[in-house]
């Protein structure tokens, strides 16, 4: 079991960037994958990074490559999304989540039923 906790969500200008925190209690958090999830309200939960446990492998779909970065540090417990150029369409809330499961391709996380536990969530306006 672990708990997740997302935090550094806001209102923020389109163009400026934000990081958002996630941190994580309970069991040895180097033994998940994580990732981060999206969702705006009517719509469903969209995929936007994800890390291996160790922190050398990430993987993110085309719309936010090159914007978005995901990090992690073991030693904290937490890991971290970087966001950059933000626009107005990156309005959601944020989720971030935990993978027991082992696959040997990152792709695979990008499946929201390859988590376990998930965090309650951090909102992010970005106002035009």
């Amino acid at each position: 079991q672990v708990q997740l906790v997302e935090s550094g969500g806001g209102l923020v200008q389109a163009g400026g960037s934000l990081r958002l925190y996630c941190a994580t209690s309970g069991r040895t958090f180097s033994f998940y994958t994580m990732g981060w999830f999206r969702q705006v309200p009517g719509k469903e939960r969209e995929f936007v990074a994800t890390i291996s446990r160790d922190g050398s492998v990430t993987y993110y779909p085309d719309s936010v490559k090159g914007r978005f970065t995901i990090s992690r540090d073991n030693a904290k417990n937490t890991v971290y999304l970087q966001i950059g150029s933000l626009k107005p369409e990156d309005t959601a809330v944020y989720y971030c989540a935990a993978s027991a499961g082992i696959w040997q391709a990152i792709t695979e996380y990008v499946n929201e039923d390859r988590y376990n536990f998930w965090g309650q969530g951090t909102q992010v306006t970005v106002s035009s």
